[in-house]
């Protein structure tokens, strides 16, 4: 799981570092938050371009891994992630920074993973 973390983290992380963590049917699902106010459910195709999305969005991120739980094939984190905003879009101005306090629930088969649940928590966006 820490593994997974730091390759979010890393922007100049590559689609198969990615990759070789999740599984071939991985289901990924983000409960409704302030960017994403229905919620997503997600594929591997789906988070991959995702993946890339929020790396061309920033200019810097961290995932700061607080507690892991493990019960069997399953997983619970607490973490703090810290996102530095590259070019102004949409709401966003560049420079902004960004913070979300995330709770995961993940599954994991065979060394990778094949569901995460996540519910993120942002602070208050600073214009």
């Amino acid at each position: 799981m820490r593994d997974y973390y730091r390759v979010v983290s890393d922007l100049s992380s590559r689609d198969d570092d990615l990759r070789r963590l999740l599984a071939d049917d991985v289901t990924i699902t983000e409960h409704p938050n302030a960017l994403v106010p229905r919620g997503a459910q997600r594929d591997l195709a789906q988070t991959l371009r995702g993946f890339q999305r929020g790396k061309a969005l920033l200019r810097e991120q961290t995932f700061t891994v607080h507690d892991v739980i493990v019960d069997g094939d399953r997983a619970a984190a607490r973490v703090t992630w810290r996102g530095v905003v590259g070019a102004s879009a949409g709401p966003f101005s560049a420079g902004q920074e960004l913070t979300a306090h995330v709770a995961a629930i993940l599954t994991i088969r065979d060394g990778a993973i094949v569901a995460q649940e996540t519910f993120d928590c942002y602070e208050p966006f600073a214009p």
